[in-house]
């Protein structure tokens, strides 16, 4: 059994060895096979790749061949043209050093016609200074004779000469200057005419006249006990605290109040109302409404003033400044409102700053500012106009504005044009028509003492006070005054005229000197 199970296994292993032998001899064959197919397969591709190689060769020898043969071609072309532009440029070169050689050949030519010319002058020369000589001693010889016939010597008759020649000159010289200045003279007065006159034309304001009293009306005549007070304490508290004079007379239902300061005035008309409001009347409440009263009012002027500067176009104004401005709406001169005034001046100004082609800003600003130094005229020495001027400058204003302030009464001489418009429209303003009250008897009497003084003097024929007193015109006798003493005459009047009268403004005097020379002819 054992035996059998041997040999079974032996032939087993013999079997699996046979089949293991022809499995691995198959396997052989096949990976032969597909060598060889392989081999077969690479032969082929390097024979299709020797194939591809020589085309290719034969491709790129022939595109080097073809590329040779155009570098070739252009290695030529470039060749020719640069043989072509050498060619020209030895032609240019030959061109250029002919011409050269015709230039010379030519300078040469006019050296030698120069070197001619020279001889030429040269000789000319010689024979025009032998003649200058021989003129020049023909001359001296006539000159001894001349002297010795008009026994003068030649640095008299020279002298003669230009003493004659300068006298001739100088009249000459102020005949011209005479009609220069007349000529300018007349076009200025006529354009300033013109300009005035439109200025004039353009604008037209209103007015208000105050007067020193101010009309304060009660509700009853019960009332002016209570303003009065027992034995009078109210009354008296209220003229303390105000500075004014409260008249109380058999006028019904109504209470003056008497200040030649219009803002105190004010002040005290104000207060008074506000207590009959009330009801409450004594000495302390008094005090404390007008403090409160003040205190209101100065925020009032300062709107006033600020609504001037915005009704012109000013700004920047100092608010110091502007609350003189605005006091002015309670300042009369002449009856004519200050406040409505400087805006009339401002207006003024500033259309004729236009017509003028300057700064109409400037010039309104001028105008508006000019009598703010009325407001403090009563509290300070001097004139309104340097006081004004004075409070400008401390607050910020240019220099023309201050200089404009200042000068528009000529109390110093005016710097700018601006300065001259202001005194202008100032003038314009106080002088037209229903813009300040007067009376007709002090203004007859001005009339008569204009003519009387001018007429004092010695030389006057007659004179006529015209434009409303502002203008003094003199007419003098021809053969007494002459033209210098004329002006002399126009000075001491003027002096005069400030030294004895009182007057708003300024006035005008002028002397008329003329000759008539009457003939008939028959």
């Amino acid at each position: 059994m054992d035996a059998v199970t041997i040999a079974i296994g032996v032939g087993g292993l013999a079997l699996g060895g046979l089949s293991a032998h022809f499995a691995n001899s198959r396997r052989l064959d096949r990976h032969a096979s597909e060598l060889a197919q392989a081999q077969s397969e690479a032969l082929a591709a390097v024979r299709a790749g020797e194939v591809t190689l020589a085309t290719a060769r034969e491709v790129a020898e022939a595109e080097a061949r073809v590329e040779v043969v155009r570098a070739r071609t252009e290695v030529r072309r470039e060749g020719e043209e640069a043989h072509r532009r050498v060619h020209e440029e030895d032609k240019r070169i030959k061109e250029r050093a002919e011409e050269l050689d015709r230039r010379a050949a030519r300078a040469e030519r006019r050296e030698e016609d120069l070197g001619r010319r020279e001889e030429g002058l040269a000789a000319k020369e010689l024979a025009a200074q032998t003649r200058r000589e021989e003129i020049d001693g023909i001359r001296e010889a006539a000159v001894e004779a001349l002297e010795r016939v008009a026994e003068l010597t030649r640095d008299d008759a020279r002298q003669q000469l230009l003493t004659r020649v300068e006298e001739g000159s100088s009249r000459l010289l102020a005949r011209r200057l005479k009609e220069m200045e007349d000529s300018a003279r007349e076009r200025a007065e006529q354009t300033a005419k013109n300009i005035i006159s439109l200025a004039i034309q353009r604008y037209a304001g209103e007015y208000s006249c105050e007067r020193t009293v101010s009309l304060v009306s009660l509700p009853s005549e019960e009332l002016k006990g209570r303003i009065i007070g027992r034995e009078g304490r109210n009354i008296r508290a209220l003229e303390a605290a105000t500075g004014v004079d409260f008249i109380i007379d058999d006028t019904p239902e109504t209470i003056v109040i008497s200040a030649f300061n219009p803002i105190r005035r004010e002040v005290a008309r104000r207060t008074l109302e506000v207590l009959l409001e009330d009801g409450r009347i004594h000495p302390s409440r008094i005090e404390s409404v007008v403090r409160k009263t003040e205190a209101d009012f100065h925020k009032i002027i300062r709107a006033a003033g600020q609504e001037a500067a915005d009704e012109v176009g000013v700004s920047g104004v100092h608010p110091e400044i502007l609350k003189l401005i605005g006091a002015l709406k309670y300042r009369t001169s002449y009856g004519q409102n200050q406040w409505q005034h400087a805006l009339e001046v401002a207006f003024l100004c500033g259309m004729m700053a236009a017509e003028l082609g300057l700064d109409e800003k400037r010039a309104k600003r001028a105008g508006l500012l000019h009598d703010i130094g009325k407001v403090m005229d009563q509290t300070a020495e001097g004139s309104h106009a340097l006081i004004g001027a004075e409070f400008a400058r401390k607050h910020g204003e240019g220099s023309v504005v201050v200089n404009a302030i200042a000068s528009h009464h000529e109390e110093v001489p005016q710097e700018t044009i601006y300065a001259c418009l202001a005194q202008a429209a100032d003038a314009i303003s106080g002088a037209r028509p229903g813009a300040r009250r007067q009376m007709m008897q002090s203004y007859s009497q001005r009339l008569t003492d204009l003519e009387r003084i001018s007429n004092s003097f010695p030389g006057v024929d007659r004179s006529f006070a015209v434009q409303a007193g502002r203008e003094i015109r003199i007419i003098v006798e021809n053969d007494r005054v002459t033209d210098e003493e004329a002006v002399l005459l126009s000075h001491e009047i003027a002096q005069k005229i400030e030294a004895d009268m009182a007057y708003p403004g300024q006035i005008k005097v002028t002397v008329i000197r003329e000759t008539r020379v009457v003939n008939y002819a028959r």
